[in-house]
């Protein structure tokens, strides 16, 4: 390896702010280069020029793009057919996909119609889980499924488990919880601890804001949000005897990416930041490990295919920002379950950023970029100050019952909805471009059989909360 600095910028000038800044007045014909200052939604100054004496922050860094598989590439099934879920569980992972995201929902309604450990025994039959990771997504079922995988995973002691256990997100998504909050903490804690023994390389808590971005929220509010769950079942799992450093070890955090790139790169490394920060006052010198999935208000039922487009973006924004795992939606998730063609067409799509594009060979490509790392800092310094209200006001089901999650959503929806009508939030499809010869697409039309379940409910009366009501982008036009 050639460690020479190539100096290329010798023979040039040096150039200072303000010689910028008169280029940059002369291309205005005068004007200001202020005029071209913009915002996101957290308010946070996007400026039109960046230079050397701009704010940074370098972000915690990334390593996983030394290795040959540069992250997880998951795919995810929710059929709610068990026999249909395996034989897409195995397609995907003979189609390149390295891990399984399985969502269970013993309705059928929202995942897989299963309802115990012979249940997801069937869904997982073939699937080589000491070299296959195998994550859940099971609601208030959480520890009950996470028990389901620890069984069948008894003889693979090896295994990266990923049970996902997340009742937070089920809690603020569904607006009440079947009994109180604080006992599903201590349930899954208490599940969690005893596997961790057994698992060693199992990770046992997912803290996601995806539900706040879902719902509207901003960048720094998921963040946020996401940090406070983390910091709540790190806690849990220390109650529950684990020590502080591998609760945290034992804690995903779970984000959203979009179309808009330079924000998503921005937030994934700015989640680091808050995650290091918060870790360390708590004495643990874990490092973030990060789950990017694509935003799913960001998809249209109007034109859908150019959500191949959205999530191309994400997917590079997700790699860039240093997602350890990454899950692509199918383009047509708008509309219903995904056929084996919008499958296949997420899984290529990463397949291509990380086989072609090489985008994890490079660790952190966005360090350095006085852009990226002024904006990964102010965003960090806001979450931090999210995080430290969601504290004040008692922690994260403190915050979702006293309504502050859910009212700072309901304020940046109305926000989003107000850019849009004002035509600064544009939506090709939608808003632009409209194409009313789109060629339709196909998604499958399942009908469930529901499955019988364990009843969820611990004793004691039932915690509630202002729930997180899922949107899209699109249905925000006027």
């Amino acid at each position: 390896m050639d460690d020479r600095v190539i100096p290329l910028a010798d023979g040039f000038t040096p150039a200072d702010r303000a010689d910028w800044t008169a280029l940059v007045e002369r291309t205005l014909k005068g004007a200001s280069p202020q005029s071209l200052v913009s915002f996101t939604a957290d308010g946070l100054a996007r400026q039109p020029l960046y230079a050397a004496d701009s704010p940074g922050a370098a972000a915690e860094p990334v390593s996983r793009g030394q290795h040959d598989a540069a992250w997880d590439l998951r795919a995810s099934t929710r059929h709610p057919d068990p026999v249909r879920a395996n034989r897409e569980a195995l397609e995907a992972l003979a189609g390149g996909a390295a891990s399984i995201l399985l969502t269970i929902d013993p309705t059928g309604a929202a995942g897989v119609a299963i309802g115990d450990g012979e249940g997801l025994a069937r869904v997982l039959d073939g699937v080589m889980i000491d070299v296959a990771p195998v994550a859940l997504d099971a609601g208030f079922l959480a520890a009950a499924a996470a028990d389901w995988l620890g069984a069948l995973a008894k003889s693979a002691p090896a295994a990266p488990l990923a049970l996902n256990m997340d009742p937070l997100s089920a809690f603020a998504a569904a607006g009440v919880s079947p009994g109180p909050m604080e006992s599903h903490l201590i349930a899954c804690a208490t599940v969690g601890a005893r596997l961790a023994g057994a698992y060693p390389k199992a990770t046992l808590f997912q803290a996601s804001g995806r539900c706040v971005h879902e719902s509207g929220g901003t960048e720094a509010q998921e963040i946020a949000f996401a940090a406070a769950a983390a910091l709540a079942y790190a806690k849990a799992l220390v109650r529950a005897g684990l020590p502080m450093a591998d609760a945290f070890a034992r804690v995903t955090l779970s984000l959203a990416v979009d179309a808009d790139y330079f924000l998503s790169i921005a937030k994934l490394r700015a989640a680091r930041l808050v995650w290091a920060r918060m870790a360390q006052a708590c004495g643990a010198a874990a490092p973030a490990r990060l789950e990017a999935r694509s935003s799913g208000r960001m998809l249209t039922r109007a034109d859908p295919w150019t959500n191949l487009i959205r999530l191309t973006a994400a997917g590079f924004s997700a790699a860039v920002g240093g997602a350890d795992v990454i899950v692509l939606g199918a383009f047509t998730d708008a509309l219903g379950l995904p056929t084996a063609f919008a499958q296949r067409q997420a899984r290529n799509t990463q397949l291509i950023l990380m086989e072609e594009a090489h985008l994890g060979r490079v660790a952190d490509p966005a360090a350095g970029a006085w852009y990226l790392e002024s904006l990964t800092h102010d965003l960090a310094a806001a979450a931090w100050l999210g995080f430290q209200a969601i504290e004040a006001a008692g922690g994260a089901i403190k915050a979702l019952e006293s309504g502050l999650i859910a009212g700072q959503a309901v304020s940046a929806r109305e926000a989003l909805r107000a850019r849009i009508a004002a035509g600064d939030l544009k939506i090709v499809g939608v808003t632009q471009f409209q194409n009313a010869d789109a060629a339709a697409v196909e998604i499958e039309t399942p009908i469930a059989v529901p499955a019988s379940a364990p009843n969820a409910r611990l004793p004691g009366p039932d915690s509630r909360c202002e729930p997180l009501t899922v949107i899209r982008l699109e249905d925000l036009v006027a």
